[in-house]
Formats: structure tokens, sequence, C-alpha cells
């Protein structure tokens, strides 16, 4: 297969500037994927929520102890294919655009250092055009309910329950599917509590929702859960993760899957120095086979101070189990359950499924709020007798009689403009 990709991408997310300082030496909140982790409790002061004109918007009072904040992200992604296709047919040429808004309110009821409540309501529009033969639902959902949740704390323990997006450590099995059109979100109940110093634990128990491509048709999956327990330390995450699918398709075949992860997680930085090093092991059963699989991922990066605008440069490896013989007992195709959408670059043309990828990149700041970046990557099969899969996990290709390993290469070249404090290009 011989392809050919390119992508074009704006954003609009009505925020105050990232780094913005007021003359209280206020600075906003990070902005979030999930949005509901934003906190913009410092702007009770009218007089650090007047230093710009979003501020207004991010801290409505409306009582004793009772604020609203509000937000919305913009976004249109072009995305243009030549030769799009893994063979066995005329590979065809593909161009589509992308469409999508975001807005949110998030409702606060209390003190955070006392029982407090929350609501937050996040609806979507998203929409596709120029996607053949159709648009799926992650091309378009039209208008429908993103997220959708209640949450009650008190001290250092939070609970939520609703439908949310959830984003564990670097989303290698849990993550938002940013990149696509339509997000991913949950159904289900999650438990939080802080410890402070770095140091947290989530409990939880989801089911995935199942977008559909029509408005107000998203619904719980009936056939997919996950449960599970994520501990977060400083530079350490360990966690487990459970995972049933009573439709899961391998080899061709559908059949009951249970599956049990257990990750460890170091990441961290040390001067110049910067590692995110992570670790998986499955086990569980499908369809009267035992589950055996696993991955490692790597990720070790530079910044140099010392050349011309300090660029940052960083390798990434990662081995992901397959099957090696279809024929026993045993299934070694690893699952990846619910990875980000952007798992190896802006364009992913496969998933982190039997798999042995390479990632060289560099990148630097540019001044004037452009930043830039090259990255290489090469893929190869880790299992011969195994496929090659995209992110959600789908077979793109069998392995037929072929028993090379080599799957292709990829150059990324990608160009970032923070144009103002709200619109990103």
């Amino acid at each position: 297969m011989c392809k050919k990709s390119v992508c074009l991408a704006l954003s609009l997310c009505a925020c105050p500037p990232l780094a913005a300082q007021t003359r209280e030496a206020w600075q906003a909140p990070t902005l979030s994927i999930t949005r509901y982790d934003e906190d913009w409790s410092d702007l009770a002061d009218a007089q650090k929520r007047g230093h710009h004109w979003t501020g207004p918007f991010k801290y409505i009072p409306l009582g004793d102890d009772v604020w609203l904040s509000t937000g919305v992200e913009l976004r249109l992604r072009n995305e243009n294919y030549v030769d799009n296709l893994w063979g066995g047919a005329d590979a065809p040429d593909d161009s589509y655009l992308w469409a999508r808004a975001m807005p949110y309110a998030d409702l606060h009821v209390g003190a955070p250092d006392r029982l407090h409540a929350r609501a937050f309501v996040q609806p979507i529009i998203s929409h596709a055009v120029g996607v053949a033969p159709s648009a799926s639902p992650i091309d378009q959902s039209r208008l429908d309910l993103l997220q959708g949740f209640a949450e009650v704390g008190a001290g250092p323990v939070t609970l939520r329950a609703g439908r949310q997006m959830v984003s564990l450590g670097t989303e290698r099995l849990v993550g938002t599917r940013y990149g696509p059109n339509t997000p991913l979100a949950f159904d289900g109940v999650r438990g939080s509590l802080s410890l402070g110093e770095g140091r947290a634990l989530d409990l939880f128990l989801l089911n995935p929702v199942q977008p559909g491509s029509d408005s107000f048709d998203d619904r719980t999956s009936d056939t997919r859960r996950l449960w599970g327990a994520y501990a977060t330390l400083p530079d350490l995450d360990l966690y487990y993760l459970g995972y049933r699918n009573r439709a899961a398709r391998f080899g061709g075949l559908t059949g009951r899957e249970e599956r049990h992860s257990l990750g460890l997680r170091s990441h961290g930085a040390r001067g110049d120095w910067h590692w995110n090093v992570e670790g998986v092991y499955q086990f569980g059963h499908y369809d009267g086979q035992r589950i055996t699989a696993w991955t490692i991922g790597t990720e070790v990066g530079r910044t140099l101070p010392g050349l011309p605008l300090s660029p940052d440069a960083t390798i990434r490896f990662n081995i992901v189990s397959g099957d090696r013989d279809s024929e026993d007992d045993r299934l070694g195709t690893f699952n990846a359950l619910f990875p980000k959408g952007k798992y190896f670059g802006e364009l992913s043309p496969v998933g982190p499924t039997n798999i042995v990828s390479l990632n060289p990149r560099i990148s630097a700041p540019l001044g004037d709020g452009f930043s830039a970046s090259v990255a290489g990557m090469a893929y190869w099969r880790y299992a011969r007798h195994d496929g090659v899969y995209d992110i959600p996990g789908n077979l793109i290709r069998g392995p037929g009689d072929s028993r090379a390993r080599f799957i292709g290469k990829e150059v990324e070249a990608t160009l970032a403009w923070q144009a103002t404090a709200e619109l990103v290009l």
C-alpha cells in the first residue's frame, strides 16, 4: 500500500490565555480535553476575571458559594488521502471535512473544602462533509449529549455518576478519542480519593457510549464494560483494568472476551531529560482460549538548550504482542481497549495491536506563537501469523500467506500557531 495524507485543523476555544498573568499574579488553569477538571474558582475575585473578555463567562456568580462556568470548543479538521486502502481492490482517494462544536456548562454548589456538588453538561454538534461512501458515527453524531454527570464531594473524596469522558495516564488503554470528530464517552460511576502531593486513587465501573449517526441516538453499550482502579503517585502510575465484551472478534470469529490488564507506568523529568515508560500484562479468556498478551511502550527525550530554538528530541519504541498461532488454545493478541485517537501521530494508519514501532521526533518553539515538529515512524508486525489492525482494534489486513514483518513507514511534519489566546491553527 502506498498512502499519502495531509490534515489541516483549526480550533477555537473560549478561554483566558493559558499563561496570562494579572496584576494579582493569577494564572489561568491549563485547558484540558475533558474540560471538567479545569478549576476556575479563583475568578471569584471580580477584579481578576475582569482582565480578559472571557473571564465573566468562566465564573458567573449565582449566590453564596454557587457559581457557573461556561465554555465552548469549535473545530474544523480537513483530512486528505491518496490510495487510501490496504490492498485487495482499487485504492480510492479521499478528502473530507470534519466540523464540531462542544459547548459546556459547569454548575458548582458549595466550597471545595466542605460538602459540595456540581452538575456538568456538554452537548456535541458534529458533522462531516465528503466522507465516502458515507459518514460513520465517528465522523458525525449530529446533535447529542457528549457529557452529562452529577458529582458530590467532601474533602478528598469525590463521587461522580453519569456520562463522562475518561483519560487515564497517557491514554494508551483508556482515552478520549479526541482526534476523530466524535470523542469517546462512558456511562457509569467513578470515585476519586485525593491524597495530596500527586497521590490519588480512582475506582470506576463504566460502559462505553456507542454513538449513532442521528441526533440523540447515542446509547450505552450493552456488550462492553470496563472496571478497575488507577493509582497515581509522583512519577509512577499503577493500575488494574477489567474488560468484558460479549461480541468480541478475533481471527474472523465472534465470542465472549473477558480480559484483565495490569499496568505500571514510570514518567517524569530530570534536568533536560524526560521519560515515559509503560508496561502492561493481560490475561483472561476468549471463546475457550486463554489470553496471554503484553505491551511495552518507551519514550525518552532530551531538550537541547545549546542549539538554536532549544529543540526537544524524543524517541519512542513500542512492542505490542500478537497471536503467534491461531490453531492453539492461547490468544496472544493484545487489546488496547479504548486508546487515544492520535496514537502514533496526527494520522495513524495502524493501531497498537500486533506491532513493533519506532518513532523518533524533534520539536521546537519558533516564537510568536508558532511551534513545529518533524517525526518518522516505521511499523513491523510482531507476530507473522497475525494481521494488521487499526486503532479501535479492527482487523484491516489479515495475515494471509505472507510472513513479512515490515508494514510500512511514515514521515510527519506539523506546524501549529497559537494565533490568539482562543484560536489555534
